[in-house]
């Protein structure tokens, strides 16, 4: 069985997590995928948008703890690595669609999408902090730039879940949708995104994010800090009280 689902529709790539047994935590074999899929899409003409989604009602539970701690040297060629740095190269549009839990990089990674849509049963929360960890995917800068620093504290700093209802407020989604649905709505978005003239389309995207080299810094920042915080004893014992929970 695939973990990450692919099929092509009128232009649209749509990109499913599908390990519903670990709530679609990504593994590194999930983000190699992920990366060849998207990097792919970008060469190929006929895919003018993308679509992300979770199968069995849940976006992704973030990281798998346990894969991620035994893969921790986060050089260029880290899986993770690789594909979050895919993420802020992609010139073609992303869409989501958000059902039930979206942890970590499942919550970081929409910061690099256009358009966002969750169902009531979605549930948002940046957990870095409680596992003495740090963000990644340049979410340090890039939600502070979205909701205000003093509410992007309280998300990463607290860690604290948060629902649809909040995440719309400030703006990290687009909309609310009812669950049966919410894939059409996104899928349908991401095809009018696929129907519009594609080199406009892009270029207008990038003038939306003039500020690429900074987030791309921040990355780097955010990665050599993370390396660091995952051999720290504090982050050990916070991982090892997980996995026991797990």
């Amino acid at each position: 069985m695939s973990k990450i689902l692919v099929k092509d529709v009128e232009g649209v790539r749509h990109l499913s997590f599908n390990r519903p047994d670990k709530r679609n935590a990504l593994d590194l074999d999930m983000y190699r995928q992920l990366t060849e899929y998207l990097t792919q899409g970008e060469s190929d003409n006929e895919i003018r948008a993308f679509l992300l989604s979770g199968e069995a009602n849940c976006f992704t539970a973030g990281n798998d703890v346990a894969d991620f701690l035994q893969n921790s040297d986060l050089g260029p060629n880290h899986p993770a690595v690789r594909f979050l740095f895919c993420l802020l190269e992609l010139k073609k549009p992303m869409v989501a669609a958000v059902s039930g839990s979206a942890v970590g990089i499942g919550t970081t990674l929409l910061l690099h999408c256009d358009l966002v849509y969750a169902d009531n049963s979605a549930k948002f929360q940046l957990p870095f902090v409680n596992l003495a960890l740090v963000p990644e995917a340049g979410a340090s800068i890039l939600l502070p730039e979205l909701v205000g620093y003093q509410k992007a504290a309280e998300l990463l700093l607290l860690g604290d879940p948060f629902d649809a209802a909040t995440a719309a407020e400030l703006r990290l989604i687009n909309g609310i949708v009812q669950s049966e649905t919410l894939l059409q709505t996104a899928m349908d978005k991401a095809k009018r995104l696929a129907a519009q003239p594609p080199q406009a389309l892009q270029q207008t995207r990038q003038l939306m994010r003039p500020h690429k080299h900074r987030v791309q810094h921040q990355m780097h920042l955010e990665l050599e800090a993370f390396g660091e915080r995952l051999k720290s004893d504090e982050a050990k014992a916070r991982f090892q009280a997980f996995l026991r929970k797990a």
